[in-house]
Order: C-alpha cells, then sequence, then structure tokens
C-alpha cells in the first residue's frame, strides 16, 4: 500500500528512469499518489503507463547509456515544466551470469548501465537543480547485492556496491542546494520474479527465507523514496535506506544442530 497521504508533493516534478515496469513503476505510482507530476524513461514504452490518484505518468524515451540523449531530455524537462525537484535513478539490472564464462565487454556493459550511467544523470540533473531556489533531491536505487556476496551478478554487485560511495560523495560535493541519498532494496517481487526464483512455489520458498515472511513490494521502494526525497528527512542526506524485510538467516543457523 502506497503512504502517499503522508506525503504532498504537489506542484513537484520527478523523474523515475527505468520507471515504466517493477521497482520503477512502484516508485511512479508513489508519486503520483502523491500529487506530483512523474516522468518515466525507458527504452520503449510500457503497454501500461503507471498512474495513482487518477493520473498518469508522462513517458519520455530514453536509453540512460546515451549521455547526449539524457541531456536533451533534461533539458526538455526542465522547458516544459519549468523545474525537476527529484531524480530517482532506478535504471539497471543484470543477467545471471558467472564472472569466469564471461567476457570484458558484457562486464563493462553492466558497470555502465549501473554505475555510469546513474553516475551521469545525477551531474546533469544536478546542474540545473543547483539553479532552482528549492534545490532538489537525488535519490540512487541500490541493492542488497552491494552489502553481501553476489554470485551471479558480480559485476552488478560492484556496481550497486559504487553507486552507495557515489550517494556519499556527491552528497558532499553538492550539498547544500542537492542531497543525495540512497534506498537499497533486499528481495523485491516483481512481475519479472520468475525469472529469478521460478513458479509460486518458488518465489514463497524464498519469501519464507526473510525474517518479515515475505519479499519487499514496489510499493515498499516506493514509500521509502517518498521519505527519502521529502523535508522529513532533510538530515538524511548521503545515507543509505536498506529495505531488506529483516536480512537474511545466517547460514550456520541452518547448518548447525545444536539450537535446532
Amino acid at each position: 500500500m502506497t503512504q502517499s497521504a503522508y506525503f504532498d508533493y504537489s506542484g513537484q516534478v520527478v523523474l523515475v528512469t527505468g520507471g515504466t515496469k517493477g521497482i520503477g513503476a512502484g516508485i511512479a505510482r508513489a508519486f503520483l499518489a502523491a500529487g506530483a507530476t512523474v516522468i518515466v524513461c525507458g527504452r520503449n514504452a510500457p503497454e501500461q503507463m503507471p498512474s495513482g490518484n487518477g493520473r498518469e505518468a508522462v513517458f519520455m524515451p530514453l536509453d540512460v547509456r546515451d549521455y547526449e540523449a539524457a541531456d536533451v531530455m533534461l533539458q526538455t524537462i526542465v522547458n516544459e515544466y519549468g523545474r525537476l525537484d527529484v531524480l530517482i535513478n532506478n535504471a539497471g539490472g543484470a543477467p545471471h551470469a558467472l564472472a569466469a564464462d564471461v567476457s570484458p565487454r558484457f562486464h563493462e556493459g553492466i558497470l555502465r548501465l549501473n554505475l555510469i550511467a546513474p553516475l551521469n544523470l545525477a551531474q546533469l540533473a544536478n546542474r540545473h537543480m543547483q539553479q532552482q531556489k528549492q534545490g532538489g533531491n537525488i535519490i540512487f536505487i541500490g541493492s542488497i547485492s552491494a552489502l553481501r556476496a553476489s554470485p551471479g551478478t558480480a559485476a552488478y554487485g560492484a556496481a550497486k556496491a559504487g553507486i552507495l560511495s557515489l550517494a556519499s560523495s556527491l552528497a558532499v560535493e553538492w550539498a547544500p542546494k542537492v542531497r543525495v541519498t540512497a534506498v537499497s532494496p533486499g528481495l523485491v517481487e516483481t512481475e519479472q520474479s520468475h525469472l529469478h526464483y521460478g513458479d509460486e512455489a518458488g518465489i514463497a520458498a524464498v519469501a519464507a527465507t526473510i525474517p518479515a515472511g515475505r519479499m519487499a513490494t514496489p510499493d515498499d521502494i516506493g514509500n521509502a523514496c517518498l521519505y527519502m526525497a521529502s523535508s522529513i528527512a532533510s538530515y538524511a542526506s548521503g545515507s543509505n535506506l536498506l529495505l531488506n524485510g529483516g536480512g537474511e538467516k545466517p547460514a550456520f543457523l541452518q547448518a548447525g544442530k545444536a539450537n535446532n
């Protein structure tokens, strides 16, 4: 459930990269429900646009790896809407692939999408936000993969670790006008969960390993972004909000016999 009733983003303009599906769509819905004008970008327009509070997001086509196109899109947003209050750097991802088996070009592509592109988008957004009286907020969507081993997605985990470092460094460089933070989800159930966990039984089995008894939903991440971009979190600059439902149970608890 989106907690939009606790936040008012009326009159604010929010950009969510990769906001057409999954976590990004959940974030877009949260800000729409809170009254914001929301722009989502992606390589392809979605069949169903994120909506909330009787309103829909605005779609702008963009491959976030294209710096020049991103520059044009951000200028277009400022020209058309007069401001950019919040950037949610969400676009990213990686297929499962063992590090020993893939090419250097594969690893470079993962780092470009998940680390370099968000940095470039943040730099471009900051240029506009620094000129605004109200400044702005930039939120990087991190991952639990940055904080624990990430077998099968090693380069992705490394990129997300870099994202956390970026958030803390940029928060220092761009303060006080622009506040930079990170939100790091644990396991999230989306429309593509079956690709990672299998059928419903597999999803339920994975959820059972989480102390909260379930995976996160895109709405959970959207709620966190509503908070982190709000004035209530004005002193959270440079911080990382970890949303993992209590974390993963240590393997030794299952392997050991003494407390079973």
